[in-house]
């Protein structure tokens, strides 16, 4: 058994506030608790920096729409942009913050289509390479999806529609995940996987979270760059 997987109202006035009131809140209570940040403390430090910006940019853009002002479909398109941020900013966080760790055992060909689906990377923008060995194995942790959901959403984030390549394989003992994409920037890739601390937004937060929980499962991330495609790969002991 491998030692990972699973994982319309009107706008108030004050939501915005409110919510960033109740965010530093928690993170005040939260620093006092421990000087080293934990992923959560990460998490909603990340929150509060990346949120802010795109709702307030939301409010706005539905406020004019309410008050009649003219350009509104510029501004019903600028509404869908950032709604679609907030998405994505969300499947990230959900992804880091992740479910319980031990939810119960499922076969690694299910996370592999749960974690497609969670991602919101288009299926036409992936090429899945599953091997009949690699499907079958059995998972009873919810981290691995949780890994997976990270890649695929970084890679939707921030490959500018570039084709991804997932490839899942087993052999002697180990379960390897390597995903490959064209035109990612490697150093700045690496440099989120390789450091101790979380970064204070969402950028990078979910390969962070990825190098953390690989490291918790007994596995590790390994990197290579040809100059044109950036590969990333979890290799995760079945045990």
């Amino acid at each position: 058994m491998i030692l990972a997987v699973h994982t319309s109202q009107r706008n108030p006035s004050g939501l915005v506030p409110d919510l960033l009131r109740v965010l530093r809140s928690h993170l005040r209570r939260r620093r006092r608790a421990a000087a080293e940040p934990s992923t959560e403390d990460a998490l909603v430090r990340a929150l509060c920096h990346d949120m802010r910006g795109s709702l307030a940019c939301l409010e706005t853009a539905l406020g004019r729409l309410h008050g009649g002002s003219g350009g509104r479909l510029e501004l019903l398109s600028l509404a869908q942009a950032q709604a679609a941020h907030l998405t994505s900013m969300l499947r990230t966080a959900d992804a880091t913050g992740g479910a319980p760790s031990h939810p119960g055992a499922r076969r690694l060909g299910d996370v592999v289509a749960a974690s497609v689906a969670a991602s919101g990377l288009p299926r036409t923008q992936l090429t899945l390479a599953l091997d009949e060995e690699a499907a079958g194995v059995t998972v009873g942790d919810a981290r691995l999806q949780r890994i997976l959901v990270n890649l695929l959403e970084n890679a939707h984030r921030h490959g500018g529609g570039a084709p991804v390549r997932l490839a899942v394989s087993r052999r002697a003992g180990w379960v390897t995940l390597a995903l490959t994409q064209d035109g990612v920037p490697a150093a700045r890739v690496v440099g989120h996987l390789c450091t101790d601390r979380p970064p204070v937004d969402l950028t990078g937060l979910g390969l962070w979270s990825v190098q953390r929980q690989a490291r918790e499962l007994g596995g590790r991330i390994v990197w290579a760059d040809d100059g044109t495609a950036l590969t990333l790969t979890v290799e995760l002991p079945d045990r």
